[in-house]
């Protein structure tokens, strides 16, 4: 098997144009760009001491009341910041949406999630609550189901994962 190689001829003036671009890229305009970072590290805060955040329905939730209001039960836990600089911060209630509904938490349960209330309203999740420590906001959760959907026995849980954040 052969090898081919192919050699343009240059004719005259080719040399000339190749000189008269780079003679015209040597006449640009040339300038610095300064890029200033500042660092943000995260606010030195402490959700809940460490531990996990719990929401109990209690044993006894009826399936057949489950309506966006029955077994609505407060989200309670804490944030300390120690030496903050700056106390305009934002809070979000990161987790998987359910099925029927990516605004409220899916449950272990087909039709079944848990929403979140701030000040009475449904607040998505995955989205961010500004606030001014140490004035947090407060939650409420309550278990929701698809419109129509016949919701059998047994247990349920879901998970979701709270982050503090500087606004």
């Amino acid at each position: 098997m052969g090898m081919k190689a192919k050699f343009r001829q240059c004719l005259p003036g080719c040399g000339l144009a190749a000189l008269v671009l780079l003679y015209g890229q040597q006449v640009q305009a040339v300038t610095t760009i300064k890029v200033t970072v500042t660092i943000v590290a995260p606010p030195p805060c402490v959700i809940n001491d460490n531990n996990l955040i719990e929401v109990n329905f209690g044993n006894d939730v009826m399936t057949t009341r489950i309506d966006g209001s029955y077994k609505k039960q407060p989200v309670v836990y804490s944030v300390e910041c120690k030496n903050a600089p700056n106390n305009a911060m934002k809070l979000q209630i990161q987790g998987t949406g359910a099925g029927f509904d990516t605004d409220v938490l899916k449950t272990n349960k087909d039709d079944l999630g848990v929403a979140l209330l701030r000040n009475g309203n449904r607040q998505p999740i995955n989205t961010w609550v500004n606030f001014t420590y140490p004035n947090m906001p407060t939650f409420e959760a309550v278990p929701v189901k698809q419109a129509g959907a016949t919701l059998s026995g047994g247990a349920f849980s879901a998970g979701a994962t709270m982050k503090v954040e500087y606004q």
